[in-house]
């Protein structure tokens, strides 16, 4: 069974019910030597995988479950691209993962229902974007927040070059052009017809990276998609792309030339002023909200308005962490110290629950929340 690395979220596959469902967390590294620790971890997680399942299944059906997951631990080119967290998914018949892009707690849970608490916190924060890099050639992608960018691996599948991209469908004067055998039939064509031919094949690749990242990268992941190229290629890419998420704003330079530090930078420029706007409104709905009595920010009354499926936006503080859990039916909270438990959190709590019912949950860092409670609601009625 292979190991499907997955974008979307939510993806249809964790809202699944199953007699046993195993969601795994852990953060991991990009480079050597702390990547080399990243499979004795994973590992030691499984462990705990097989201490949940053994209270349930026999000893064959334990096997069955931990086998495909066992042999993640040897394949060196699975933990070779690692990001900065791993978030993976198992039943019986399938497994997915998502390798992330900031660090995640160490979590191995069995349950009939997948655990993606974590994962909502990582996915719904509002200051995420994409950075599409490209030129004549290739292209890259990358993901970004306020505190920093990371390129995306783009799944082996995927074509990344011009060349593997539209393959025979580049015009024979091109393909001929420094290649031996092709000479006399861009000479034939003349200057002229070659520099049509060359902006025929550009426009092509270009047609197939808006596509492939609108379908496989923003409409999944619903954030912002800025450009990244040089000022030539910046309209006409923007003319031709169907990407709903690519901004008219965009960085006039090449991609290659810059370091990960510096597209930070002039991102987050083009990135802050509509993010700002976009927490600025959240906040003014969220007031004019409470001033009418369609809002809260009293974790007790927002835990029971969700255990009623009333809470039509939910905005949570990054990092905030209230211990205890929910009690679905009644909407109770049952607290908890927080050295009680690692996996229990009200907060968690309530984003899943409003992500469950169809509600919208952002996640906002301290300084941009319209209060000091870790949570603020605004309710369907």
């Amino acid at each position: 069974m292979n190991v499907e690395i997955v974008n979307e979220f939510p993806h249809e596959f964790l809202r699944e019910q199953a007699e046993t469902c195993i969601s795994i967390y852990q953060p991991t590294h990009r480079y050597r030597p702390e990547n080399q620790q990243d499979p004795i971890r994973f590992k030691n997680l499984l462990q705990t995988v097989h201490e949940e399942l053994s209270k349930k299944h026999s000893a064959n059906e334990v096997k069955s479950l931990l086998t495909p997951l066992e042999k993640l631990e040897g394949e060196r080119p699975f933990w070779a691209h690692a990001g900065d967290g791993l978030a993976l998914f198992a039943t019986k018949e399938r497994i997915i993962a998502y390798r992330l892009q900031r660090p995640v707690p160490e979590l191995a849970i069995v349950s009939d229902s997948f655990h993606i608490k974590p994962l909502i916190r990582v996915f719904q924060s509002a200051d995420r974007y994409h950075l599409l890099g490209v030129n004549r050639q290739e292209f890259k992608l990358f993901e970004g927040n306020r505190y920093g960018v990371e390129e995306v691996e783009i799944p082996e599948e995927l074509a990344k070059t011009k060349d593997e991209a539209i393959g025979d469908q580049v015009t024979e004067s091109h393909l001929g052009t420094g290649n031996s055998g092709g000479a006399g039939s861009a000479m034939m064509h003349g200057h002229g017809g070659k520099k049509d031919e060359i902006d025929i094949d550009i426009e092509r690749y270009f047609r197939y990276v808006d596509r492939t990242v609108a379908e496989n990268y923003s409409k999944p992941m619903e954030i912002p998609l800025y450009l990244v190229t040089l000022s030539e290629y910046q309209t006409q890419f923007k003319e031709l792309s169907h990407n709903p998420y690519l901004q008219a704003d965009g960085i006039k330079s090449d991609f290659d030339a810059m370091n990960l530090e510096q597209l930070r930078k002039m991102a987050w420029e083009l990135v802050e002023p509509t993010y700002l706007q976009k927490t600025k409104d959240l906040v003014e709905n969220f007031e004019n909200a409470k001033a009418s009595d369609q809002a809260s920010g009293n974790i007790e009354e927002i835990a029971e308005a969700a255990s009623e499926d009333r809470i039509r936006r939910l905005i949570l503080e990054d990092d905030y962490l209230y211990p205890g859990k929910i009690n679905l039916d009644t909407g109770e909270i049952q607290s908890k110290h927080l050295e009680e438990s690692a996996v229990d959190d009200v907060l968690d709590d309530l984003a899943e629950i409003v992500f469950k019912t169809g509600g919208e949950v952002v996640v906002l860092p301290k300084e941009r929340m319209p209060v000091e409670t870790g949570a603020a609601a605004i309710f369907r009625w």
